[in-house]
């Protein structure tokens, strides 16, 4: 494939998440070409830029959204740019991978995908761990049938250091923030939606969190429309590692995976059988998870096909969050259908 046959992508917003889609953009997958990188801190986007190879590098997401020969942007940007970037690019006519969430606003997300359906562009969501090759053969077995009619789900979520408190206030809270991952998770590997929400949470790791308005300790039930019974518990420290971690449980038997660690070595002596701990990082967790997300969304667009997770698959794990959140305040079961129905 020459240079002229790939699909051209422009990125906006060149931080931590941004350099990495970049790489993988520039480097890592063939049908794909990076066309420019857009930051409103002009250094760090021709930073990106010049580490990719990329022939331009501007402060203002516009330059991308009017260039006629970017055929796709990938929205890396701050949360709170999501929703118009995803607006205004539908309205350019470019293709878009958007990082979750859309908005923690459910007027603003529906505006968003609006736009989306009317200029007829493809909108794929950041949900990359449903791209985990561990995630995606446990739904795999359950979708098969393999271990029969689902019973229980379990997700353990639980990161190595509570983000920087800056952050954390900005963050929409640990639901909109952290648990959004494992709501969308909930949904891929049941096959199933979520019909009621019931979540504790506490401040156990800083009291700083609790001082920004946020938790850093949750435990979540939820009850399906199929049935299924699932519960999800989130550290914001786990002393050992990122710990991730998904169990289905069904009539004939369960699926489930379990950490990565940095090898697999195994030391046994007398005081005891020693491994390594799981990874520290998300970034290195689900390196592979951000390439595999990327190349199907390339894929997606250039044969014309639906994105594998949809501007719709983006907007539930919000309703989810929300509900999380007024079940915490008003310490009841809340079903979703208090918050919103689905667009």
């Amino acid at each position: 494939m020459t240079p002229s046959d790939s699909l051209a992508v422009g990125l906006i917003g060149a931080g931590r998440i941004g350099r990495i889609h970049a790489l993988n953009l520039a480097t890592r997958i063939p049908q794909a070409r990076l066309a420019a990188v857009a930051d409103i801190d002009l250094k760090a986007a021709q930073q990106v830029a010049d580490q990719c190879h990329a022939p331009r590098a501007c402060r203002e997401a516009q330059e991308l959204l009017t260039d006629p020969s970017i055929q796709a942007v990938a929205i890396c940007s701050a949360t709170d740019t999501h929703a118009r970037l995803i607006t205004e690019a539908a309205q350019a006519g470019k293709h878009i991978f958007c990082e979750k969430p859309i908005d923690f606003d459910l007027a603003r997300i529906d505006r968003a995908l609006l736009a989306v359906q009317e200029a007829g562009v493809s909108l794929q969501i950041g949900f990359n761990r449903r791209f985990d090759r561990g995630f995606r053969t446990v739904r795999d077995l359950v979708a098969s049938g393999k271990i029969g009619k689902p019973h229980l789900l379990r997700i353990t979520s639980r990161d190595p250091e509570p983000p920087p408190i800056e952050y954390v206030k900005v963050s929409g809270g640990i639901f909109l923030d952290m648990t959004i991952h494992d709501f969308d998770m909930a949904r891929f590997l049941v096959g199933s939606e979520v019909e009621e929400i019931y979540a504790a949470g506490g401040v156990l790791v800083d009291p700083a969190i609790g001082r920004a308005g946020d938790l850093d300790t949750a435990l979540i039930t939820l009850r399906f429309a199929n049935g299924t019974l699932g519960a999800i518990d989130n550290s914001r420290k786990a002393a050992y590692g990122y710990d991730q971690r998904v169990e289905v449980f069904g009539s004939l038997g369960m699926a489930a995976t379990g950490n990565e660690t940095p090898d697999r070595h195994v030391h046994s002596d007398a005081m005891g059988v020693h491994s390594p701990r799981p990874l520290q990082f998300f970034l290195e967790r689900y390196q592979e998870s951000y390439l595999a997300e990327m190349r199907s969304f390339v894929e997606c667009v250039t044969a014309g096909r639906p994105p594998e997770v949809s501007g719709l698959d983006g907007r539930i794990p919000v309703v989810m969050g929300l509900a999380a959140r007024r079940s915490v305040e008003e310490r009841r079961p809340v079903r979703l259908s208090e918050i919103s129905q689905p667009a």
